[in-house]
């Protein structure tokens, strides 16, 4: 009997080669996307509070929220002036969000990174995330500077 040598199926090998530097820049190049980890601080018996958070977290935000009877004090901290304040404060990526702002302008922030100390929607306006009821009432989504200096960043 005559012995034979195996010789290497090039091709097969060369699929498989490919497949499997596919798989591995796949895991390196396409990292998941994950949306930034929120940080909120509210009263505890704050309903509005907690219907924004249900809010960030349907749009991809993990949130850990802080039940707080301090709120005057961590919005003085932040650099929060008086009149743009609402009902909660969160921080994200060193942005502090406060009030019932949209995860859609929160991400845009993330996205552009201007020079502001964050964003607010002040007061509690209806049709707000968090504040959805009957009416929808127009608001305008602000940047805010520790000055107190503000700019349109989105007209809801």
């Amino acid at each position: 009997m005559k012995s034979q040598t195996l010789k290497p199926n090039h091709s097969l090998m060369g699929a498989r080669l490919l497949s499997i530097l596919l798989v591995i820049s796949g895991l390196l190049i396409v990292p998941i996307a994950k949306a930034a980890d929120l940080v909120v601080y509210k009263s505890p018996t704050c309903g509005c509070c907690t219907a924004w958070i249900n809010h960030m977290e349907k749009n991809g935000h993990t949130v850990k929220v802080h039940d707080r009877n301090d709120l005057p004090t961590i919005k003085r901290q932040l650099g929060v002036p008086e009149h743009l304040q609402s009902c909660h404060t969160a921080m994200v990526e060193g942005y502090v969000i406060e009030g019932h702002v949209p995860a859609e302008d929160v991400e845009r922030l993330l996205k552009e990174r201007p020079a502001v100390n964050g964003l607010t929607v002040p007061g509690m306006p209806m049709g707000s995330p968090g504040m959805e009821g009957h009416r929808k009432d127009p608001y305008d989504v602000l940047t805010f500077k520790r000055s107190g200096k503000t700019d349109v960043f989105a007209r809801r």
